[in-house]
């Protein structure tokens, strides 16, 4: 058995690697610094979380020495990956998929340093497979495939019951056309890929060895399949998918997830996703077991992951927002963050209007007896501080940011009037 190498046993530590192609030749690989490599799908115009934990395996092979590249599918989205879904995808326009392929290598640039073409690259299969003719495809690549070799992959049996178009079965031959050229032009002898790509890249690796020989020196690795709560993948076909574009999934809202995992998750999380050492993670591991309620664990994976992605302004701003809605102390929010906050809740109030009036307007209340019965109980605060009339107008000078009044009633009944 090889010797691993110390970026593996990190990989293995955070339980990021799933299957080998050559558990010891990947070694001996790794300890060459060998290029390595990762497809990215530009089905949508955003990558989510499930696709962040590729992103950070290259950033892993990177501050290890490695180039790596970050390959955007520009021609191989065309086409659509059978991704064991249960029927087909619906084919993108050349335009839709153009303007994703551009947000997403523009994603991929912000997480990958390509200060120099050696360290790492992000770029598009369009470049080579885009102009290939039918006729170079069957007989340049097709000729190496058998049927029965394609059909033994799982991802292409998980259909044959519903049905697979020979558009999507054929696409296992693009993704083995890719790491074939990046291996022949930028010497890339590693490809990675999550658990459910297996099929693909070992399709690859065939391919290779095929035309270049048995001992081309290359190989594939797979990660594992990073679960929600809830058993299912980070995907973004999934309902509440996270999205990495700060439009789609607020920092908040991603800062929020992590702050409502399980215990459990807390440290796998901070294991999978940030880029804290082993023994930073062991010593938040120990705090946080020693006070649960204390929520150690969640509040270092949600600031990390959301450091990591948006920044640490973005992140900070997140526990500002968290720290205020906890407290009840609003006042302090920008008008951005209260929008961000509350604005699922904000309803056009015509002012001045007694406090009784308001909380009906809300919804706060059902009738004029049972917001007098709020109030006066203590349990209805404005912007943060606590009133206890009824009849209390609300009126201009109350405004936050000369639109806005936070009502809270109870301890997590919140409303928005927007006057």
């Amino acid at each position: 058995m090889a010797v691993m190498s110390t970026l593996l046993d990190e990989l293995r530590y955070r339980g990021l690697i799933e299957q080998f192609s050559d558990e010891e030749k990947i070694a001996k690989l790794l300890d060459e610094k060998a290029p390595v490599y990762c497809g990215f799908d530009p089905s949508a115009s955003s990558m989510h979380l499930g696709n962040y934990v590729m992103i950070s395996l290259l950033k892993r092979f990177q501050r290890s020495g490695h180039k790596v590249i970050a390959l955007v599918g520009g021609a191989t989205g065309m086409i659509g990956d059978p991704s064991g879904k249960s029927k087909e995808r619906n084919l993108q326009t050349v335009e839709a998929l153009e303007k994703n392929t551009a947000s997403i290598k523009a994603q991929l640039e912000r997480y990958i340093d390509l200060s120099d073409p050696e360290k790492g690259q992000v770029i598009s299969n369009y470049e080579w497979l885009g102009n290939m003719t039918t006729i170079e495809f069957l007989r340049d690549y097709g000729k190496y495939f058998s049927i029965n070799y394609m059909l033994s992959k799982e991802i292409v049996k998980s259909r044959l019951e519903a049905g697979i178009s020979f558009t999507e079965f054929a696409y296992q031959i693009l993704q083995s056309i890719d790491f074939l050229h990046l291996y022949r032009t930028l010497g890339v002898k590693i490809q990675l890929g999550g658990n459910d790509q297996w099929g693909n890249l070992t399709s690859g690796l065939e391919l290779i060895r095929k035309i270049e020989g048995d001992e081309a020196p290359v190989g594939a690795m797979t990660a594992h399949l990073i679960l929600r709560s809830d058993g299912k993948k980070f995907g973004k076909s999934e309902k509440g998918a996270l999205f990495l574009d700060p439009n789609l999934t607020s920092p908040y809202a991603l800062y929020q997830y992590f702050m409502n995992v399980t215990d459990e998750d807390a440290i796998r999380f901070l294991k999978v996703f940030s880029f804290l050492s082993q023994a930073e993670i062991e010593e938040v591991a120990k705090e946080h077991f020693a006070a649960p309620g204390a929520r150690i664990g969640q509040k270092r994976v949600a600031f990390e992951v959301t450091k990591d992605i948006h920044g640490e302004e973005a992140a900070n701003e997140a526990i500002k927002m968290s720290q205020a809605l906890f407290s009840g102390e609003v006042a302090s929010l920008s008008e951005k963050e209260i929008e961000e906050l509350f604005g699922e809740f904000k309803k056009e109030v015509q002012g001045p209007i007694a406090l009784e009036d308001l909380l009906i307007e809300l919804g706060a209340a059902t009738s004029k007896r049972e917001a007098r019965t709020f109030v006066t109980g203590n349990s209805v605060a404005i912007n943060g501080t606590k009133v206890t009339d009824p009849k209390a107008m609300i009126d201009q000078s109350m405004l936050l940011h000369g639109k806005y009044v936070i009502v809270k009633r109870g301890k997590k009944n919140y409303y928005l009037a927007s006057f």
